[in-house]
């Protein structure tokens, strides 16, 4: 006689058969639809998780309370930034010759797509916007891309607003922001790392322009090579990076931060820098006195590039209308400088009372796995930062 035992269990798994193989069988699809909705559960829970950071950003030093993540990657060579009222960001290129837009569809601080506005121009680094306009700033020309949310997926065409600028590739490639006034800002660096331009005031300046390309003038003198511009939130002065010259040693002379208050005003290249140091080669030609000092020395050769005041209601309330200054790091220091972003803190004469570190990582030892070119305040307060070497925009946000 067989074990009932196992009697029993044989019995027990034909039944199990029979339930599991009848299609109309309720208790067997209730089962099915109970793992299908957990499967979902589980898939809506991962999708929820933040992206994984990697061993880099874990490198980044930042005051308590922020954190840094990635809000786009693989944004080849990212550079000026500019945001659309709807929130696109559109991001220029130098070593590249794309535009891009980044698209973060739902608002939650990571983009889902990096879309290829335009290609094939001529180091298009600086961009804009301006009545729902995309502005992009090449080495010699300004061009303007109409209606662009509506169109920046379509590959659209361009007009050429104005193509009078210089075309020396030397510090040829442009920063460009509207202005207060309507006007937009164009940059002319120097055409080289040390020289006199008297027969062509546009170089070593920063120029503006009305918006269709008419008008253009010298707004601001001795100026090398700037990068990065801003306008106070009250005063509505115009602040910029000024990146210093070469050969002169590790650490002279320092790169600046400058404050115009009005046309016409020079900032000493090529005859003086950083306030007070005469150049070797052009400083007996002009007295420093002559010109308007620095709001802020900088580091030497720390390349200060973008600048935005934090006007943002994120970060704690001392950060109100300070600067931020994006330092793309030295190229020829013996030992590495910047590859960080700088706060600047100033008083109620729009002076300078601090500057010191607000993100570090970069730049470790003497290896550097990324270079922050431009800063951004979004609408919800957060900082974005671009980087041209890591390909990547950050978003650097507070929670309390």
């Amino acid at each position: 006689m067989k074990n009932p035992l196992s009697l029993l269990l044989c019995c027990f798994i034909l039944l199990s058969l029979t339930v599991g193989c009848s299609s109309d069988n309720t208790a067997g699809d209730t089962e099915n639809a109970t793992e299908l909705k957990a499967v979902k559960q589980d898939a809506a829970a991962s999708a929820e998780e933040p992206e994984p950071t990697d061993a880099n950003l874990s490198k980044i030093k930042l005051p308590a309370g922020f954190k840094i993540s990635y809000y786009a990657r693989n944004v080849k060579n990212a550079r000026s930034m500019a945001l659309s009222p709807s929130g696109i960001l559109f991001v220029g290129t130098r070593s590249n010759d794309k535009v891009f837009a980044i698209v973060d569809k739902n608002k939650d601080g990571r983009a889902e797509e990096v879309i290829e506005v335009a290609s094939g121009l001529n180091t298009p680094n600086g961009v804009a916007i301006r009545n729902g306009d995309l502005y992009v700033a090449e080495i010699n020309r300004i061009l303007k891309y109409p209606n662009i949310e509506n169109n920046y997926r379509k590959k659209p065409k361009y007009e050429v607003v104005n193509d009078k600028l210089p075309t020396d590739l030397h510090h040829g490639w442009k920063y460009i922001a509207f202005g207060p006034d309507g006007k937009l800002y164009v940059p002319v660096g120097a055409p080289c790392n040390i020289c006199e331009n008297k027969d062509k005031p546009i170089y070593a300046s920063i120029a503006r322009m009305n918006a269709d390309g008419s008008g253009l003038e010298v707004y601001a003198q001795g100026v090398r090579n700037t990068v990065g511009f801003d306008w106070h939130p009250q005063t509505k002065n115009l602040y910029f990076t000024d990146n210093g010259r070469d050969m002169m040693g590790d650490n002279i002379p320092p790169c600046e931060l400058n404050r115009a208050t009005q046309k016409g005003q020079h900032f000493g290249y090529p005859y003086c820098h950083g306030g007070d140091i005469a150049d070797p080669e052009f400083g007996n030609k002009r007295n420093c006195r002559e010109f308007v000092k620095p709001v802020q020395n900088l580091g030497a050769h720390v390349a200060p590039l973008g600048i935005k005041f934090y006007t943002g209601n994120m970060f704690p309330q001392e950060y109100k209308n300070t600067i931020l200054i994006a330092e793309h790091g030295s190229w020829n220091r013996s030992e590495k400088s910047g590859y960080r972003i700088m706060q600047v803190k100033l008083d109620g004469n729009g002076n300078a009372t601090s500057y010191e570190p607000f993100a570090e990582g970069w730049l470790q030892g003497q290896d550097d796995w990324g270079r922050p070119v431009d800063v951004l305040v979004m609408p919800d307060g957060a900082l974005l930062v671009s980087d041209d070497k890591n390909d990547a925009v950050y978003r650097i946000n507070y929670n309390k």
